[in-house]
């Protein structure tokens, strides 16, 4: 028996066009021989579809668009993701379409509720195991959360001996939390787990610890199929995957591509089929920050992009995941120097441009400083130069490209990075202006270590660019150490804090100066308000200034540094 997994790559809320993909792919798996295919949680709708949940009339076209496709495929039966209302409560479904029909359906029974999920807001748990039969093989069908426990990784409930758990949170049908085992009670040989799992880094060598878990527990083959695609600051890797009953990897679709995989079941055995190779860290990351920037515009209708290249690191790492991503004739670079702007960074701007065969242009912004300044020297009289001339700079040229945006219909992609915008080291209305924020998951040394990843595939970016101290050139002789740590302290203060929740004496407790852990600590939370106010951007840590992120702005609590 052939088996189909349909790693496809959705559009929140484009039901007819998601339906459409659905079709085209159960066509393909049928021409090749499959007699089963089954899509990623909630593929009718798309994931996460968040506050569209709570319409009714967007769960009553979820639920014409599911008859409709029923309507549609043929000589094949189908798994499907999709919403569902039932006496006024909703659930997280899938069902299995055979002959134009519904036979099936299963409602998620762990509903994730931590990091980026909130769908405790949305849907009311299932209460009862599914389990169908083709070609004379059972299957049971989970999805997603059912198969990591109760709770999921990174709970604060604890994890008992036996995987019980203890806490406020738990349902009277404790076994809700056993999905896999109820489905091989019910009769299952084969478990199907339908995911919409979000990309960060490590997550896959997660996904195999847990999933072989639940195989040795059930003693059933699994095949797990992930979504695929960008969705605002989430990035869905796909890398779907099969397991035999000993817990071997038989079959690993690509990541971050779109693809129909064949798994042969033998005696209900998957046979060992085509194992996509792995990429490197940097190739992750690197793949998802382009495939998050390519559907972030196409899906969003934008005919291209444009951002202020500066001859720095972080702005000629962002062009050329923008021109890697959309293709260097969507791709627009603006140099804008001032006087402080130094003749190497436009040498270097000019050259990353013409090694990516962009649309390059240079608009100087002295005169416009100047101006300024004139216009305000009477309010300013007396007072010395501060900030507020740096800031002054960044704030035309955010305006200069918004400019630009407007008459062009391109979005303006930021170029800062995770360092920068947790100690606040931006300027609101001024290099934070734009639509996208490429790098905003991505720390200062990761940034360094994309750059080299990308010129191991072609040179791209000056090796000076990469060498030279970091600086925002806002003032003569500048470099972004005049007011933060090294980078490579920072980030790792950073990760400990916001990825880790550590506390500061634990932090400190690692080596790090006290006065550097303060600063930090100080900064992040200081400067929440400017994040508030960032644009979204690409997630690819485990805690990202975003949907997993959500600390007050107005906040008087302090840490105990003792």
């Amino acid at each position: 028996m052939k088996i189909a997994i349909a790693q496809i790559n959705f559009t929140v809320g484009d039901l007819a066009g998601n339906v459409g993909r659905i079709v085209e792919f159960a066509e393909r798996a049928r021409d090749s021989g499959a007699r089963l295919m089954v899509t990623p949680e909630l593929a009718v709708c798309g994931y996460p579809p968040e506050d569209l949940l709570l319409r009714d009339d967007f769960i009553a076209a979820c639920e014409r668009s599911l008859a409709d496709l029923a309507a549609r495929v043929r000589g094949i039966t189908l798994v499907v993701g999709h919403p569902r209302a039932v006496d006024g409560k909703r659930y997280n479904s899938a069902s299995v379409i055979q002959d134009g029909a519904v036979v099936a359906v299963y409602d998620k029974h762990n509903l994730p509720n931590y990091t980026v999920f909130d769908e405790e807001r949305y849907f009311e748990p299932g209460a009862a195991p599914c389990v169908f039969g083709t070609d004379g093989v059972r299957f049971g069908v989970n999805i997603c959360e059912d198969t990591w426990g109760a709770g999921g990784p990174g709970s604060a409930l604890p994890r008992l001996a036996g995987n019980v758990q203890l806490g406020v949170n738990i349902c009277a049908d404790s076994w809700q939390a056993e999905a896999p085992r109820a489905a091989r009670q019910a009769g299952a040989a084969v478990l199907l787990v339908l995911n919409a799992s979000p990309y960060h880094v490590s997550k896959q060598q997660v996904r195999y610890d847990i999933m072989r878990e639940r195989v040795a527990e059930t003693g059933m083959p699994l095949i797990y199929v992930n979504l695929v695609g960008g969705q605002d600051e989430l990035v869905f890797d796909g890398a779907s995957f099969v397991l035999d009953v000993h817990g071997e990897l038989t079959h690993q679709l690509p990541a971050f591509d779109e693809a129909l995989g064949f798994v042969e079941l033998v005696d209900g055995v998957p046979v060992k089929g085509e194992i996509a190779p792995s990429l490197p860290l940097e190739g992750e990351v690197y793949s998802a920050l382009t495939l998050g920037v390519r559907d972030y515009l196409d899906k969003n209708g934008f005919p291209g992009a444009l951002l202020g290249l500066s001859g720095g690191v972080d702005s000629a790492l962002t062009l050329a995941i923008a021109a890697d991503a959309l293709g260097p004739e969507r791709v627009r670079a603006v140099m804008m120097p001032s006087q402080y702007t130094a003749g190497m960074s436009r040498e270097d701007a000019l050259a990353e441009a013409q090694s990516l065969n962009v649309r390059y242009a240079e608009i100087a912004i002295k005169p416009i400083f100047d101006a300024f300044k004139t216009a305000l020297s009477g309010e300013f009289k007396g007072l010395p130069e501060d900030a507020t001339e740096e800031n002054l700079q960044a704030r035309i040229r955010g305006t200069l490209l918004m400019a630009l945006s407007n008459k062009s219909g391109a979005i303006v992609l930021t170029t800062g990075n995770k360092s920068e915008m947790g100690v606040g080291y931006a300027t609101l209305y001024g290099d934070m202006a734009g639509g996208f924020a490429v790098l905003k998951d991505i720390n200062k040394m990761m940034v360094y270590r994309l750059a080299h990843y990308r010129n191991g595939i072609s040179p791209v970016i000056p090796q000076r660019v990469i060498d030279r101290a970091p600086s925002a050139e806002l003032r003569p002789d500048q470099t972004d150490q005049d007011n933060l740590p090294p980078y490579d302290v920072l980030d790792a203060i950073m990760e400990a804090y916001v990825e880790a929740d550590l506390s500061p004496p634990e932090i400190i407790a690692r080596g790090h100066a006290r006065a550097d852990v303060e600063k930090v600590v100080r900064l992040v939370h200081v400067s929440e308000y400017k994040r508030r106010q960032a644009p979204v951007g690409i997630r690819i840590t485990s805690r990202g200034f975003g949907k997993d992120w959500r600390y007050p702005i107005t906040n008087k609590f302090r840490h105990r540094f003792e």
